[in-house]
């Protein structure tokens, strides 16, 4: 009957029954639309050099034993193309629009290889359709906005592509979207708003998108959210109270503005990144921060540093205005090494209580270089932060006044 699990028989299967002593033989038959339209996409996709996934496409025989199709009784409902061991070179050519044709369609995925030319807008057709990952191909074009009506989607990742042109705001209504994974292409516009309240990932990094972000324009559900490497600009501190289930955030390279807020620093966040953005104010968590890693560094934040940061093993505070002194606390971690990161250069801090006999832990890295003083204890600094120990005078007085 096929591979294991590759085909379940259904009551509307066609059987051709073949009589032999004492037992009977039945194969279901596949569709005769799924079986034209796995037709053309083998004439249109090749397998790369030491890849030999096409092998077992020989349509003289059963079409649900080939490698990466799936069948329930006569409908193909999964395809898996290409093979998916790490460092398998992949597939090359077109997306027939055939694809189209299989009808019960519910997952179509496609391994890294050299895939090029549009996505076909037939896609839109595959009612089923939950799963759609195409990534680290050549696709290029617009993304269908026909995708909007793919209304039992969960995961679309065409991460890693030539896609260009805008996000289409229809795929922000797909009601069960759980991850949306669109990094490393050439996406212009806004970010559309999610409706879905389901969804937990998006990763919308290393595009060319512009405009702000809505309030509202993504849901609470939301654990992760990557928007880095683009021209996105705007406040986002009443969007990012409301997403407290997050746990990595990376919003760095931007030209986010307004207050980074709060609250944000409770989250159960594990790695935050709002490095290099135009974020100003005072920064001030209510609590001990645990977050493992935070990077605030290259923005316009002012005052004192807050002892709450104390308990972070990897902080970037370099590259902003912030004023007095270090807190003791710091220095505490720091030497027991509880800290393994500490950039406070290129700031305008006034002291350090630390003794210039003090070992800091090999493990342990501080910075403290152009600030407004003299730095008590000799560290190395990383290259971008320059050969000037000390912030000049007049700059400093200027900050005071």
């Amino acid at each position: 009957m096929g591979k294991q699990g590759r085909r379940r028989m259904g009551s509307h299967a066609l059987f051709l029954i073949a009589f032999f002593p004492c037992k009977f033989l039945a194969v279901a038959i596949l569709d005769p639309l799924d079986f034209l339209a796995l037709q053309s996409i083998r004439k249109s996709l090749h397998d790369l050099p030491g890849s030999n996934f096409f092998a077992s496409w020989d349509f003289t025989s059963d079409p649900c034993n080939f490698a990466g199709v799936y069948c329930d009784s006569d409908k193909v409902i999964a395809l898996n193309l290409g093979d998916p061991r790490a460092g398998s070179p992949g597939l090359t050519g077109r997306i027939d629009p055939a694809i189209g044709k299989l009808s019960a369609l519910a997952e179509l995925s496609i391994v890294p290889g050299r895939i090029y030319g549009s996505l076909p807008q037939s896609i839109s057709q595959l009612k089923d359709l939950r799963f759609l990952a195409i990534s680290r191909n050549f696709i290029s074009g617009d993304i269908p906005a026909t995708l909007g009506q793919l209304r039992s989607l969960k995961t679309l990742d065409l991460s890693y592509n030539q896609l260009t042109g805008e996000i289409p705001r229809s795929i922000g209504t797909l009601p069960e979207l759980t991850n949306v994974i669109l990094c490393h292409n050439h996406l212009s516009g806004s970010v559309p708003p999610f409706l879905s309240q389901v969804l937990t990932r998006v990763d919308l990094k290393h595009n060319a998108l512009t405009g702000s972000l809505a309030p509202d324009s993504l849901p609470p559900s939301l654990q992760s959210l990557s928007l880095a490497w683009n021209k996105l600009t705007g406040p986002v501190d009443r969007l990012l109270s409301r997403l407290d289930q997050l746990n990595y955030l990376d919003l760095s390279l931007n030209q986010f503005t307004g207050p980074i807020p709060s609250q944000l620093f409770s989250f159960p966040i594990t790695n935050l990144q709002l490095e290099r953005n135009l974020f100003t104010g005072s920064v001030q968590p209510a609590d001990q921060v645990t977050i493992s890693t935070v990077d605030l560094s290259h923005n316009r934040l002012w005052g004192q540093i807050s002892p709450m940061f104390s308990a972070v093993q990897n902080l970037y505070l370099n590259n902003n205005r912030f004023t007095g002194q270090v807190p003791a606390s710091f220095v505490d971690r720091l030497l027991s090494g509880s800290i393994q990161i500490l950039y406070l250069q290129h700031n305008y801090l006034t002291g350090i209580e630390i003794k210039p006999t003090a070992e800091i832990p090999v493990s342990s890295s501080l910075c403290l270089q152009y600030n407004c003083m003299v730095p008590p204890v000799q560290t190395l600094c990383p290259l971008k932060a320059g050969n000037e120990k000390t912030r000049p005078t007049a700059q400093c007085n200027e900050w005071k006044g």
